[in-house]
């Protein structure tokens, strides 16, 4: 049977259609504070324990001294030669939003109030190297640092060896003093004392884990020698602005780390507010920096940071499963109760975090919750959600 051509066309159309259609959108709140919000059902959650949920973040405030300074150098007591060398703010009180689908579930506390995030700011500097990454500013993460840091940084047999997958999962052991902060003084072993920390055995590259924000910030410099261009500046146009953040955060680093590069004094900003310094954010610009992530790096249909460097992220490490590239993972031997082990977080002092899942499109920012809280509310999220 012979088709007639008008039907034969009408088909194509009708095929053509279809295969074009887009993909149904998902929603990015524009810039600004407004974000848009989705009724508890729609969102998947059982009203009464959603309401319970916010109640119990309220009720688990952070112990924290609300003068942060007073927080800082209680904490940090025991380091020898401890100081503040950067800006401290007075903390606020509880606050948090619960994103699903990229809409607001829940929100509470004050959402625009700019707060010091401590070690949270080491998840931000992570992003910054992926974006040298993804530049091709650094050829790759097992590259040694000294190949591209030649000043008296990495001298020595030891610390040439340090690549950079060693200062991002925190596995270096860089030995030196920094911007006149020493590597050992820098949460120093329950045991011994000034001497035998300064003279302990150094640990080869990449078999042992070490907290320490000495290092952390041998890495910042390290990538403000590669940019040659303020990180701050790096990450407002290449991801704050991008995402819509506001204005209104800040990142600093100490007094005394301001270093020459191209003739210019340009400050070496820091991974956290160990002493002082470190990211001042909102809770809104937060939860932004959230869902890029569990977006896995796409924005309203563009492309900020590359899926390669979120996977490894949050890739578990080898000295340490439940670190992965300045991220936290479930990998290791932390479990949250009913919580799926792929999901990852930033964590920081006083009880700072930004939650990813991002198999559920599901994002968690709190501010100042009690430590031992945390995976109590974590499990209570995933139980509202089913």
């Amino acid at each position: 049977m012979k088709i007639p051509l008008s039907l034969l066309l009408s088909l194509f159309i009708t095929f053509t259609a279809v295969q074009i259609l887009p993909a149904q959108e998902l929603y990015f709140p524009a810039q600004g504070s407004e974000w848009a919000e989705i009724t508890v059902s729609e969102a998947g959650f059982d009203e009464n324990q959603l309401n319970s949920l916010v109640q119990f973040a309220i009720d688990n405030e952070n112990s924290v001294e609300k003068d942060l300074r007073l927080a800082i150098l209680q904490a940090f007591s025991r380091e020898p030669y401890h100081e503040l060398q950067g800006p401290v703010r007075e903390r606020g009180g509880p606050a948090g939003m619960i994103i699903k689908n990229g809409y607001v579930a829940a929100q509470w506390g004050d959402l625009e109030r700019v707060d010091m995030t401590f070690s949270v700011t080491k998840s931000y500097l992570s992003t910054v190297a992926g974006l040298a990454r993804d530049r091709g500013l650094i050829r790759g993460t097992d590259d040694f640092v000294k190949d591209y840091v030649w000043d008296r940084t990495f001298d020595g047999e030891h610390n040439s060896s340090i690549t950079w997958h060693h200062l991002l999962n925190q596995s270096s052991d860089w030995s030196g003093t920094h911007f006149g902060l020493e590597d050992w003084g820098d949460r120093p072993p329950r045991d011994g004392g000034i001497d035998d920390w300064r003279m302990r055995e150094l640990r080869t590259p990449g078999t042992h884990y070490e907290y320490n924000d000495v290092r952390v910030n041998v890495l910042s410099y390290s990538l403000l020698q590669v940019f040659r261009e303020p990180l701050p500046v790096i990450l407002r146009e290449n991801i704050m602005d991008p995402i819509g953040a506001s204005t209104t955060w800040r990142w600093f680093g100490y007094d005394d780390s301001w270093t020459m590069v191209d003739g210019m004094n340009m400050q070496s900003v820091s991974g956290g507010g160990h002493h002082g310094g470190g990211l001042f954010i909102n809770t809104q610009d937060q939860a932004r920096f959230g869902l890029l992530f569990a977006r896995r790096g796409m924005w309203n249909g563009e492309r900020l940071l590359s899926e390669e460097w979120i996977d490894k992220a949050k890739a578990p490490s080898e000295p340490n499963p439940s670190y992965g590239y300045m991220w936290w993972t479930l990998k290791g031997d932390t479990t949250w109760e009913g919580v799926p082990d792929h999901v990852y977080y930033a964590a920081g002092f006083g009880g700072n975090y930004i939650i990813i899942d991002e198999e559920n499109d599901l994002v968690v920012v709190l501010r100042w919750m009690d430590n031992s809280a945390l995976g109590e509310f974590m499990e209570r999220v995933y139980k509202a959600m089913e």
